[in-house]
């Protein structure tokens, strides 16, 4: 096979694998909006039920204790350096700082869906505040 056939059908290939891209990811119905609105409130839900439950900790001790409604929390300035770790973090190494210290707790994984909630649930308290990452 000559260069050329090489290179013409490879980029035949990639011509054609574009055109089936077409179709943009950014079409949508109103009832997909709905659905996935539905999943993410599920999920707000679910994290405010643990942030409430002291169920993710050995002492008794919830989050909402210290934080009730997510108050103080800042999610919009993450990442940022915490001094509490002594480097730049995204929110989820914080919140498993909180796992391990205040409530004696297991850390989650970054994608474990109890992790994915309550992130979820403390941002939906702070939607609407300027993100500002690294803020103090």
């Amino acid at each position: 096979m000559s260069t050329f056939n090489f290179i013409g059908k490879g980029l035949l290939a990639l011509s054609l694998a574009a055109s089936v891209n077409l179709v943009s990811a950014d079409e949508f119905t109103p009832e997909d909006e709905q659905r996935w609105q539905q999943q993410f409130m599920d999920s707000v839900k679910q994290g405010r039920e643990l942030w409430t439950s002291s169920t993710l900790g050995t002492n008794g001790v919830a989050c909402a204790q210290c934080h009730p409604n997510a108050a103080n929390t800042h999610p919009e300035t993450y990442p940022k350096f915490q001094k509490q770790i002594g480097k730049v973090i995204p929110l989820w190494e914080m919140i498993n700082w909180c796992l391990r210290n205040p409530l004696e707790g297991v850390p989650l994984a970054a994608d474990d869906p109890k992790m994915i909630a309550i992130q979820a649930y403390v941002t939906h308290e702070r939607r609407g505040v300027k993100l500002e990452p690294g803020k103090h």
